[in-house]
């Protein structure tokens, strides 16, 4: 059983719920946290794990993916789609002065330092995209090339103007991704929210209080599919608004899917 903490958020954030048993009351939280995956987002994670504490830290990634993140290999992986998407995150990063994936990392040092398990809720990133190059057509995979060639030239200003796109209307903004690129919408975004939904459920039931890092595109389909458990929710944009750490204050070493 987890000690109920109530300093920062009290009845408010953390949203506590209770099971009475005979003998004590188990706490179930499901906290979703949206990030991009190309800023400086360590501090407000950090920041949120260590205020709430929770038994499990989730994160969007499957082993392979976190184990490349922690050392990345010394050679550069094959050409292919998830090389330039990798490429794109890291120069679009590196001008937000951070590393693609740093939040990630970030939340598994915090993890650490709080005691909580770290778990892995994503699907296996190849099968995943074995799955979409099966499941596009031919007209679709020529479009999705030119989209992720295209964000090789994307600036800072640009991620900046789609966000606030993206954050005034998240549904129209979902509903046109569907239409152009329906196989990509269903297969990185709708399958893989059910896969890390059920696995949030597993989690809450087999340890209690739960906080995941997803990208902020997943966020509202995971609010969705777990409405009857009633997460917490912090958005990308209450992250990016926290302060970053200080020289005093603990630190660690494209918001969407």
């Amino acid at each position: 059983m987890n000690p109920v903490r109530r300093d920062r958020y009290p009845f408010g954030r953390n949203r506590e719920r209770s099971l009475n048993t005979r003998s004590c009351v188990r706490i179930y939280v499901i906290t979703l946290v949206g990030v991009g995956h190309v800023f400086d987002l360590s501090s407000g994670i950090r920041r949120e794990i260590e205020d709430r504490r929770p038994a499990v830290v989730g994160v969007e990634l499957d082993p392979a993916r976190f184990q490349a993140l922690q050392a990345p290999p010394a050679r550069a992986p094959a050409f292919g789609v998830y090389a330039i998407l990798a490429l794109v995150q890291r120069r679009i990063a590196s001008e937000y002065g951070t590393q693609a994936g740093a939040e990630m990392v970030a939340a598994a040092s915090a993890a650490k330092d709080v005691g909580a398990r770290l778990a892995f809720l994503d699907l296996d990133s190849r099968s995943v995209l074995s799955r979409l190059m099966r499941a596009m057509s031919a007209g679709e995979k020529v479009r999705f090339a030119f989209s992720v060639l295209g964000g090789l030239f994307v600036r800072k200003a640009a991620v900046e103007k789609e966000l606030r796109r993206f954050e005034a209307d998240e549904g129209a903004f979902i509903d046109e991704l569907a239409r152009g690129f329906p196989s990509v919408k269903r297969v990185l975004i709708d399958e893989r929210n059910a896969h890390m939904a059920q696995a949030l459920r597993v989690l809450e039931a087999d340890h209690g209080s739960v906080l995941a890092v997803v990208g902020e595109g997943h966020v509202e389909g995971l609010r969705t599919l777990l409405a009857d458990r009633s997460p917490d929710v912090v958005r990308l944009r209450d992250l990016r608004a926290t302060p970053p750490a200080t020289a005093n204050a603990p630190s660690s070493v494209s918001f969407g899917p």
